[in-house]
């Protein structure tokens, strides 16, 4: 019996290709996992822009080094096992591979969180690693969750990552690409700190400026060829959700010394990242979410992070109804089609793609 996983060139993320391999037994202590759908977004091109400098492509190697598997998030259900904590039948949500199938190394770490302890994983975020036993959920539900948690648990830490160093003093937080859902959240989590909070000023193309508009979670909502002429010059934040460098380095010669923070995310512009050199202003830093999530861990205890973020995706997931329609497809070829159009910059920000196995 074959599995089928979906091979992405390392060199050139838009080659994209589904692959035939052989598919084997658990050994002692693995399960092999049936992986029942997942969500693609912008984020899934991010993982493979970045696969070499994060790691990414450590996750779920292949066996030519010259590939990758892109990640998701998504739900599986164990249909084989040689583990005593994890039955067959048993349903998981989390990070899978861009495949039919996966073989994983489960360990409790709680009543509903088991972390895969395969060898290759151990020295990986943990928070990549860990999986949650849910029940089974319509197909609108899962993917909701899939579109939305890992999206808007970024959104929330960087929210919290800005209140935690007292917003750096900034008057003002500029969110490129804020027609992402990673963006839009986060826009609506700094709406919810007012009156304390900063300006929320969103930067996105000027064929999205309406959409972005029409939600009202910005107080300002600038096109990027317009950001020189209409963003104010006082302490400003960039949170750069697209990775474009010609918008990053515009931005920080426009505002100089007033740019007080400037935070690397996404990718969203993946094939307009480039280096960019000495910057006037702060010197652009990546944000790593599970290095906020350790943080809060040993600041707040065990369960508290967790419980926040769940709250907050829930709260922006339960309005989108509003502003985005969920788009259910079925099998691995549609997962290359839908992929190759979000890295090509073809997919409108008011859909949410979800793929059933």
């Amino acid at each position: 019996m074959n599995a089928t996983e979906i091979h992405v060139a390392r060199s050139d993320i838009r080659a994209i290709a589904a692959h035939q391999v052989p598919l084997s037994e658990p050994g002692d202590g693995e399960v092999l996992l049936a992986i029942e759908g997942f969500a693609l977004t912008a984020n899934n091109v991010t993982y493979a822009a970045t696969g070499d400098v994060i790691g990414y492509w450590k996750f779920f190697p292949t066996d030519d080094a010259a590939t990758g598997i892109v990640p998701v998030w998504g739900f599986a259900r164990v249909v084989k096992s040689n583990n005593a904590h994890l039955a067959v039948g048993a349903r998981l949500y989390g990070f899978f591979p861009m495949a039919s199938h996966l073989t994983i190394r489960p360990e409790p770490r709680g009543a509903r969180i088991l972390v895969d302890a395969s060898p290759h994983r151990k020295e990986l975020p943990p928070v990549y690693n860990a999986y949650e036993r849910v029940d089974d959920g319509t197909p609108q539900d899962d993917a909701l969750k899939s579109i939305f948690f890992p999206l808007l648990v970024t959104s929330y830490l960087l929210f919290d990552f800005l209140q935690d160093n007292d917003w750096f003093r900034a008057k003002q937080i500029i969110i490129g690409s804020a027609s992402s859902k990673t963006g839009l959240g986060l826009c609506k989590y700094l709406v919810e700190a007012r009156p304390d909070g900063p300006r929320v000023v969103g930067l996105t193309s000027a064929s999205n400026k309406g959409f972005v508009e029409g939600l009202g979670a910005c107080d300002q909502v600038v096109a990027y060829g317009d950001a020189a002429r209409e963003i104010d010059l006082v302490p400003s934040v960039y949170v750069d959700m697209a990775g474009n460098a010609a918008v990053r380095s515009a931005l920080h010669h426009h505002l100089g010394g007033n740019m007080v923070h400037s935070a690397a995310v996404g990718t969203s512009h993946w094939d307009k990242f480039e280096p960019t050199g000495e910057l006037p202003g702060a010197r652009p830093r990546f944000f790593f979410a599970p290095a906020q999530i350790e943080k809060r861990r040993s600041e707040w205890g065990s369960g508290v992070i967790e419980q926040k973020l769940d709250q907050a995706w829930r709260r922006v997931a339960a309005d989108s109804g509003d502003w985005m329609q969920i788009e259910l497809s079925t099998g691995l070829e549609r997962a290359v089609a839908v992929y190759s159009a979000i890295a090509d910059g073809q997919i409108s920000p008011d859909r949410g793609h979800y793929i059933q196995l």
